[in-house]
């Protein structure tokens, strides 16, 4: 197939090569070249980001050459799944798809919505950022970490979390021995580096950020930093979540005051928040308070994570249900949110686990 449609381009070229431009063919016949080399040929090669012949060809790359033969090496390479208005396929930054999930969603916390929202959109709409977006997630288990950040993944990339522009490292997972610490460091950093060569914008995603030791944090704290590159490579257009249970506690104290003042928790504001837990992770044991990345400032928002109450769990519960294709009335809604176990003991106020086990928890009333 592929040399029934190569043949007319190669004659087109030799009886038209006096009418368009040699150095515009060379050009995009170089990246051709190096896409068959080594995506469909599986060769050797390593990606350069800032390499014309590694960047999809855009706009008229050769004017004067007949349009039937332009559209149809188009269609072709397109019909590989490589072809893209932004030039990376992998790469979406659907904005506006990531307020809608936000929203609908994500229930109960109105501050992630409007933080995340306003981080991850200013970071895409300034690609002159001077440092690369740095979160850290903070809040009870089953709260919403770990789903507003598969969110992001599958808003900004066209595959999600599994994207290959997408790393997730599980700390006691990928770096459970304290001995193993320098051989960690250079996989961590080889791993970076790698990923940050290959795609154009990425995104890292450290859960139990909390356990991580502050000598791998440090390892990787450069590539956080305010540099034009390290060592040859720019880590501006990269995303980085931290996400920890630290300060969950100190975020449960602050909404059940508004409760019992007879404040709405959606009056709950950073303000409230921020400080406490920036200072809350300085003095807690673990790689944060112990490594330059807090000392130097380089998280750009710590974002809080309300405790879910009984309403919030009822509608993960419908959540739940909905993506099995089923319905629930009110009446089981209740039921699944009523078994699961509320604190403090006193005001039963809010979900002990979250919505964590609620898609788990729905078996038990299905018919």
């Amino acid at each position: 197939m592929f040399v029934r449609w190569l043949l007319p381009l190669i004659c087109a070229l030799s009886a038209e090569a006096d009418i368009f431009p040699l150095d515009s063919i060379s050009n995009v016949s170089t990246y051709y070249f190096n896409y068959f080399y080594c995506n469909i040929w599986e060769g050797e090669c390593q990606p350069h980001q800032d390499d014309a012949t590694q960047q999809v060809p855009v706009g008229d790359l050769w004017p004067g050459f007949p349009q039937d033969y332009t559209s149809l090496l188009h269609q072709w390479y397109c019909s590989l799944g490589q072809c893209c208005e932004s030039g990376d396929c992998r790469i979406t930054n659907n904005v506006t798809g990531l307020a809608k999930d936000l929203q609908t969603k994500l229930h109960g916390q109105h501050l992630v919505q409007s933080v995340v929202l306003k981080a991850i959109q200013g970071f895409i709409n300034n690609p002159e950022s001077n440092k690369p977006l740095t979160l850290s997630f903070h809040g009870w288990t089953g709260t919403g970490k770990n789903f507003v950040a598969r969110i992001i993944a599958d808003n900004l990339y066209r595959d999600g979390v599994k994207s290959e522009c997408v790393r997730l490292f599980i700390a006691p997972f990928h770096f459970p021995h304290a001995r193993l610490l320098d051989t960690y460091k250079g996989q961590l950093r080889e791993a970076i580096r790698d990923l940050v060569l290959r795609c154009p914008q990425t995104l890292f995603i450290f859960d139990e950020a909390e356990k991580l030791h502050p000598g791998l944090i440090d390892a990787i704290k450069p590539y956080m930093d305010h540099y034009d590159n390290v060592d040859g490579v720019s880590y501006r257009r990269a995303i980085f979540i931290f996400l920890s249970n630290i300060g969950g506690a100190t975020i449960n104290d602050v909404a059940l005051d508004f409760w019992h003042s007879g404040q709405n928790r959606e009056d709950i504001g950073m303000e409230d928040l921020e400080h406490r837990l920036r200072a809350e992770t300085l003095e807690t044991q673990g790689g944060f308070a112990q490594s330059e990345l807090m000392a130097d400032h380089l998280i750009d928002f710590f974002v809080p994570f309300l405790p879910l109450e009984y309403r919030h769990v009822k509608l993960c519960a419908r959540d739940a249900y909905t993506a099995r294709g089923l319905e629930a009335d009110e009446a089981t809604l209740d039921e699944v949110a009523k078994a699961m176990l509320y604190v403090p003991k006193e005001e039963r106020l809010f979900s002990a686990q979250g919505c964590k086990s609620i898609p788990q928890r729905i078996n038990f009333f299905l018919p």
